[in-house]
C-alpha cells in the first residue's frame, strides 16, 4: 500500500469517526443536559441551592455548545474538515466559541466544589458566606470574563495555507502553550475542583455530627456525591485533550506532509470526541452514581410533565377544581422532602 492511499484511508476513516461520534454525542448532549436543567429548575429543593445554580450554568453552556459542535459535525461530513482552513471568520469564531462554553463549564465545575465546600463546613460563619446571590454575581463576572478573553485569543487565529486554521501571532502562541492550556483551562480548574471536592466529601462524612435538618444533610449528602464524581470524570476525560492542544500549538502538522496530516486528524477526532464528552456526560453522572437523583427525575417526569400533559389533553372534558390542584401541589412538595 503507498503511502498516499494509506493517508488517503486515514483521513477518511478520521472524517467518519468524527462524523458518527459527533452524532452520538450530540443526541445524548441535548437530552441530558436539557434533562439536567429541566431537573434542577423544576424541584423546589435545587432552586435555592447554590451548587445547584452552578450545575444549572453549567448545563446551559453545555447545551448551547451541543449547537456548534453541530455545525462541526456537519461542516465535516459534507467538506471533509471543519472548514476553519477556509474561512477566516469561522476560523476565529469557532475557536471563540469553543474557549468561551469550555471556560465556563470547567469553571463551574470549579465553583460547585467550592460552593460544596463551604455549605458542608462545620463553621457557621465559612457557611454564611457563600450566598446564593453572590453565587450569581460570580457567575455572571466569570461568564463576561470568558466571553472577553476568547475574543481577545480568537482574534489572534489565522488561516495559513500549509496548516490551516492556527495562532498566527507569537505572543498569543507564547501565552496559550505556557498560560492558557496548562493552567487557564487546565490545572486551575482540575486542582480547584479536586482540592475542594475533596474537602467537602470530608465534611459531609461528619455532617451527621451538626444540628440540622434532615432533608438538608441528605441534600448536602447527595450533592457532594455528585459533585465529587463530576470532577473524577472532568479531570479523567480534560487532561489529555490539554495536553495534546500544547504540542499542536508549538508543532503544527502541513498538509503537505499527507500521512502525517492524516495521523494528526485522526488522533484529533479521538482526543476531540473524548473531551466533548465532558459536556454531555453531568447529568449521566448524577443518573448512575445517585439513586436519590434518580428518584427526583422520575419524580419531575411523572408528576410535572406526566401530569401537565393529561391535564391540557382531558382539560376540555374533565374541568379540575381549585381544591384539587392545591392538593397536587402539596403532594409534591411532600413527594420532594421525602425522595
Amino acid at each position: 500500500m503507498s503511502s498516499s492511499s494509506l493517508s488517503d484511508g486515514i483521513l477518511n476513516f478520521a472524517i467518519q469517526y468524527s462524523t458518527y461520534t459527533g452524532c452520538i454525542i450530540i443526541s445524548f448532549g441535548v437530552i441530558g443536559n436539557a434533562l439536567n436543567i429541566f431537573v434542577f429548575t423544576q424541584l423546589k429543593l435545587f432552586r435555592t441551592n447554590r451548587c445547584a445554580f452552578y450545575i444549572t450554568i453549567e448545563s446551559i453552556s453545555n447545551l448551547v455548545y451541543q449547537f456548534v459542535f453541530i455545525s462541526l459535525t456537519v461542516l465535516t461530513s459534507i467538506y471533509g474538515d471543519d472548514t476553519t482552513g477556509r474561512f477566516l471568520f469561522w476560523c476565529k469564531l469557532r475557536y471563540i466559541l469553543g474557549q468561551t462554553f469550555a471556560l465556563t463549564t470547567f469553571y463551574m465545575i470549579s465553583f460547585s466544589a467550592v460552593d460544596q465546600f463551604f455549605s458542608t463546613n462545620h463553621r457557621l460563619n465559612l457557611r454564611q458566606m457563600c450566598t446564593l446571590k453572590l453565587g450569581r454575581y460570580f457567575a455572571f463576572i466569570f461568564v463576561c470574563f470568558a466571553i472577553i478573553h476568547s475574543i481577545t485569543l480568537g482574534s489572534f487565529y489565522g488561516i495559513q495555507p500549509t496548516v490551516g486554521c492556527v495562532i498566527s501571532n507569537y505572543v498569543a502562541v507564547q501565552y496559550s502553550t505556557f498560560f492558557f492550556y496548562p493552567i487557564l483551562a487546565g490545572l486551575l480548574p482540575i486542582v480547584i475542583a479536586s482540592v475542594f471536592s475533596m474537602l467537602a466529601y470530608h465534611n459531609v462524612r461528619h455532617i451527621v455530627r451538626r444540628q440540622l435538618p434532615i432533608v438538608r444533610r441528605k441534600l448536602d449528602k447527595q450533592i457532594t456525591a455528585m459533585v465529587l464524581m463530576r470532577v473524577i470524570v472532568f479531570v479523567c476525560l480534560l487532561l489529555p485533550y490539554i495536553t495534546y492542544r500544547i504540542y499542536v500549538i508549538n508543532f503544527p502538522t502541513s498538509r503537505s506532509v499527507p500521512l502525517a496530516y492524516a495521523i494528526s486528524r485522526l488522533i484529533q477526532a479521538i482526543l476531540l470526541s473524548i473531551n466533548n464528552i465532558n459536556f454531555i456526560i453531568n447529568f449521566y453522572i448524577f443518573i448512575i452514581f445517585s439513586s436519590r437523583f434518580r428518584r427526583q427525575v422520575k419524580l419531575v417526569l411523572v408528576k410535572e410533565c406526566w401530569q401537565r400533559w393529561k391535564y391540557w389533553c382531558c382539560s376540555i372534558n374533565n374541568r379540575i377544581e381549585p381544591n384539587n390542584n392545591i392538593e397536587g401541589r402539596n403532594s409534591q412538595m411532600e413527594s420532594e422532602e421525602n425522595i
